[in-house]
């Protein structure tokens, strides 16, 4: 099993340390400062999202390559109540009030890949993948 940079989220402070870390790693991959913070806000939007609808989890942070080609992936897990209909909600023209799905929405926008698992009263799991262009 590898051992990557993970934090644990339980109190909002875990929330900034998330996002310094990604932010930090994809520094080191190479990303440009505007992509370092499009990467930090997705870890902002799904450590928030963890604090805010599971109350913990954790976020794991990975450097990634494929083809050759260097990114990084974030990876946000929790014990959680679960989503309804997790792949409806990344589909254009779903609209559901909800800042968890406005969250959402965000990193898909912010990140090149998105995927979600989730069973509800189990819990979820949120994979975000970044390329380095």
């Amino acid at each position: 099993m590898y051992n990557h940079p993970t934090v644990k989220i339980v109190t909002e402070l875990d929330i900034v340390a998330a996002r310094q870390l990604t932010r930090d790693m994809a520094k080191e991959i190479g990303f440009g400062v505007v992509d370092q913070a499009r990467i930090a806000t997705a870890t902002s939007e799904l450590a928030k999202n963890i604090y805010l609808y599971a109350t913990t989890g954790e976020i794991i942070v990975q450097k990634i390559k494929k083809d050759g080609q260097k990114g990084i992936a974030i990876t946000a897990i929790d014990n959680g109540p679960g989503i309804e209909n997790p792949h409806k909600i990344l589909e254009e023209g779903y609209t559901k009030s909800s800042a968890q799905v406005a969250g959402i929405k965000g990193v898909k926008r912010l990140m090149d890949s998105i995927q979600i698992n989730s069973v509800l009263g189990k819990g979820t799991v949120i994979r975000a993948e970044k390329w380095l262009k």
